[in-house]
């Protein structure tokens, strides 16, 4: 069983060693599957039949050595030499193999049951959400909010709310459900959304804005733009340059429903089929989004991003944002 753990642990370090330096995408929620069910095998195991074994061992040790101590005892020797608790203990003691197996099941189990139905945390790795998410912001997400779903299949067991316009929701992206991506939700199932010269309508209405100066973006080391826009109830800020004119040729009309969807120079307007939801980065001119690689299904929703619990680079970000 020891050679067995081994090359278990080595298989573990080569997946996180590739996903680390690029060579696959990694699949955090399977591997935390993996990881419980293969330690629960240990768990059983150790309560089962290993720990068991062990306490028989030591129970039949202790049992021998009051029987050569009665031997003894009767040929008038009362002093015997050998300390029969510390081979006992050792006897008991778990070999490494379980002890950093069977013994994490416990952590790994609390930790899978957490991210899987209540939070689970997010890195920023990209421009796109600023300027309500920065890179590096590192972020919770509801995993309860829109409903209760089996981890790594993500299918909906439990409804709950249904996404509202203004939610910033983290989703599995359509192009490649491998990866999660964060953007805000613009149109509801069956709503017509237009972005035509930079501004937003919504059911031939335009969104509400308002002019905030110009935000400077550190990353970038520039200047741009910056407006406050209320979504249904949510009032948010967001970032449109006017210099830079969004380009939505190439693939940006082969995907699932694109036929709901009117390109022009000045735009692009799109009808949200049943089911689907229309997501916008708030940094519009700096984010691949709905324009681009069309409609998030339902069954792609991963949670509801809500709060800034790190960013190491600049602490006064912890915080809600919603």
């Amino acid at each position: 069983m020891s050679a067995l753990t081994a090359v278990l642990y080595l298989a573990l370090a080569v997946y996180l060693g590739g996903w680390y330096a690029d060579r696959w995408i990694g699949n955090f929620s399977l591997l935390l599957f993996v990881l419980t069910v293969v330690t629960l095998g240990y768990w059983l195991a150790e309560r089962l039949r290993f720990k068991p074994a062990r306490e028989a061992a030591a129970a039949a040790l202790g049992v021998q050595d009051a029987q050569r101590r009665a031997e003894l005892a009767k040929m008038g020797i009362a002093k015997v030499d050998g300390d029969v608790e510390a081979a006992r203990e050792r006897l008991l003691a778990q070999p490494w193999w379980l002890d950093w197996t069977a013994g994490l099941f416990p952590v790994i189990l609390a930790v899978f049951l957490l991210r899987s139905f209540l939070f689970e945390p997010f890195k920023i790795p990209s421009g796109s959400m600023v300027p309500t998410l920065l890179v590096g912001d590192l972020i919770l997400v509801n995993k309860f909010h829109y409903g209760v779903r089996l981890p790594v299949i993500n299918k909906k067991i439990i409804a709950n709310n249904d996404p509202q316009r203004g939610d910033v929701m983290v989703f599995r992206y359509p192009v490649d459900p491998r990866v999660d991506y964060i953007k805000r939700v613009v149109g509801l199932p069956g709503d017509e959304v237009a972005y035509i010269n930079q501004r937003l309508s919504i059911n031939g209405k335009p969104v509400e804005v308002q002019s905030l100066g110009d935000y400077y973006d550190e990353d970038s080391l520039r200047y741009a733009p910056q407006f406050a826009e209320k979504l249904g109830s949510v009032q948010h800020k967001i970032l449109v340059d006017p210099k830079r004119q969004a380009y939505y040729g190439g693939d940006a009309r082969s995907f699932p429903h694109a036929q709901n969807c009117r390109y022009s120079a000045d735009g692009v307007v799109c009808k949200v089929p049943a089911g689907h939801y229309f997501m916008m980065g708030d940094n519009r001119d700096n984010s691949q989004d709905s324009r681009f690689w069309g409609f998030v299904p339902d069954e792609n929703i991963v949670g509801r991003a809500f709060f800034v619990w790190m960013n190491f680079g600049n602490l006064r970000r912890i915080g809600s944002f919603q």
